[in-house]
């Protein structure tokens, strides 16, 4: 398993912009990578995934605003949110697995698929 290090997150008006960055301890090329979110109280919710051919799937909530891209040089997932609104606002998580590879790609990817995950980065809009 590799660690995870997410940044970027922080506090924006709504409609505006935050880029977040998950960064891997190790070769993630063979790892299915995700977004997930969650609020106090709430079950943790899927936003992105992308598998290890770069094919992407979004939650509905999310889709045509937020962009999730990968660079294998750098173990490197980001996730661009553009147009945010107040109820993006949640702990995001940066996870991946090299065995969720298939539940990327169909798009049936959730918290049970991955077994690493790192700490979280606050995401605030008002």
């Amino acid at each position: 398993h590799v660690q995870l290090v997410e940044s970027g997150g922080g506090s924006v008006q709504s409609g505006g912009s935050l880029r977040l960055s998950c960064v891997a301890s190790g070769n993630t090329d063979r790892y299915c990578m995700a977004w997930f979110r969650q609020v106090p109280g709430k079950q943790r919710e899927r936003v992105a995934a992308m598998d290890i051919n770069g094919v992407t799937n979004y939650a509905d909530s999310v889709k045509g605003r937020f962009t999730a891209s990968k660079d294998n040089a750098r173990n490197t997932l980001a996730l661009q949110m553009n147009d945010l609104k107040p109820e993006d606002t949640a702990l995001y998580y940066c996870a991946a697995d090299p065995s969720a590879s298939w539940a990327c790609y169909f798009g049936s990817w959730s918290v049970a698929d991955f077994d690493s995950w790192g700490q979280g980065t606050q995401v605030t809009v008002s």
